[in-house]
């Protein structure tokens, strides 16, 4: 009870129409990425106070009255966080909770109060690559201009590039702590993402990482050794090669497989999986191989037509490249990476090691490939001895 007292005194003071924000963070479970954020808003004359919850990369938004959300906030930092920062016109305040319940409270006043707050709704989108600030590798990607400014013709990749990191950003916490951590690129084409993630991690988060691009293309391979070299990413290199053959590692901790086209996505995953790899990030693209196999009398009446037999089996292709992935001890989730209206293909793979091997999606998985009459590259790879 003095806990919940103590952290309702500090709510109650600081959450005001003069607090900027408050942020809750470091879950005690360590979800995909699980955090609060509050900051007051204007719904006509009366000042409500906005809650985003995060959790994967899903954002969920509701507003509040103060009294509301003090008891709200209570329930979540007692029971789910470890930390709380409240940012005020006058105040910096850090409340941290052990995880056998005490209570730290650390509270400072501001020099200076010359700053306003933004009560609207909708503010600018806050991206990990903030625009404004020039990065080599984009400038030379024609992303952005000399001076920091996206590009209009590409500020969907711009987004795209971004939407990608917010990805990672959510899974830093299920790499290793300590020692290099290696990352594998399948596929990594021109490597608008490959130079992102490396200044990601390496630049902007100060990591120990080591990055390695493959692509069947040469003249793209050499080109991205240049600029790797330019920018002095002396642990981002780019190999020759193909996914299937590829035998160069013995360990890697993530792999990165983006629009690898058919079943080169299944040779990267089984690789991925036999390395152990603690996260897979994957697009795949060009699912052919189950529209060509997939026949079932039940489904004859919708199957018939070519359209939606193709969409049924690529969604189906995916969908069991992630239940393969859950037997193998993986959690999966399958996100949508980018707007429908800029691409069709548009799923992301991701999963994070998380158990031992299960039996139980074998099982299901062979009743459904019987059904469907189908025999996935993925599940034949991994079912060798």
């Amino acid at each position: 009870m003095e806990n919940i007292n103590k952290i309702d005194a500090i709510l109650d003071k600081h959450i005001t129409q003069e607090m900027i924000q408050l942020i809750a963070s470091k879950p005690l479970k360590k979800d995909l990425g699980l955090k609060i954020k509050l900051r007051p808003i204007k719904q006509g004359k009366e000042i409500l106070f906005q809650a985003s919850s995060f959790i994967g990369v899903q954002v969920f938004h509701k507003n509040y009255t103060k009294k509301e959300v003090v008891s709200f906030l209570e329930e979540a930092i007692t029971h789910q966080f470890q930390q709380v920062e409240i940012q005020t016109i006058s105040h910096n305040v850090t409340i941290l909770i052990s995880k056998k319940g005490k209570i730290t409270i650390k509270e400072k006043k501001n020099q200076t109060t010359e700053k306003e707050i933004d009560f609207s709704h909708n503010r600018k989108k806050s991206y990990l690559l903030e625009e404004g600030t020039p990065i080599g590798f984009l400038i030379d990607l024609g992303i952005q201009d000399s001076d920091g400014k996206i590009l209009k013709s590409k500020y969907d990749k711009y987004r795209q590039i971004n939407r990608f990191l917010e990805f990672i950003d959510d899974i830093i916490p299920a790499l290793k702590k300590e020692g290099r951590i290696h990352i594998l690129d399948f596929g990594c084409g021109k490597s608008y993402l490959t130079f992102a993630m490396y200044h990601f991690l390496k630049v902007i988060k100060g990591m120990d990482i080591s990055i390695t691009g493959l692509d069947l293309k040469s003249d793209v391979i050499h080109n991205c050794n240049l600029l790797s070299q330019k920018y002095q990413y002396e642990n981002l290199k780019f190999l020759h090669g193909d996914i299937a053959e590829y035998t160069q590692e013995d360990q890697i901790d993530m792999v990165v497989t983006l629009h690898a086209c058919d079943t080169a996505t299944d040779f990267a995953l089984q690789k991925a999986v036999l390395w152990g790899a603690k996260v897979i990030l994957s697009v795949p693209c060009c699912q052919h191989e189950l529209n060509q196999q997939i026949s079932c009398e039940v489904l004859k009446p919708i199957l018939k037509y070519g359209l939606i037999k193709e969409r049924i089996a690529a969604l189906a292709t995916d969908a069991i490249r992630a239940e393969i992935l859950e037997g193998h001890g993986y959690e999966v989730q399958i996100l949508e990476f980018i707007d429908m209206e800029h691409t069709p293909k548009n799923i992301l793979i991701r999963a994070v090691k998380r158990r031992e091997k299960s039996e139980r999606q074998k099982e299901e998985l062979t009743e459904l490939f019987s059904f469907l009459q189908i025999d996935p590259t993925l599940n034949k790879l991994l079912s060798r001895k």
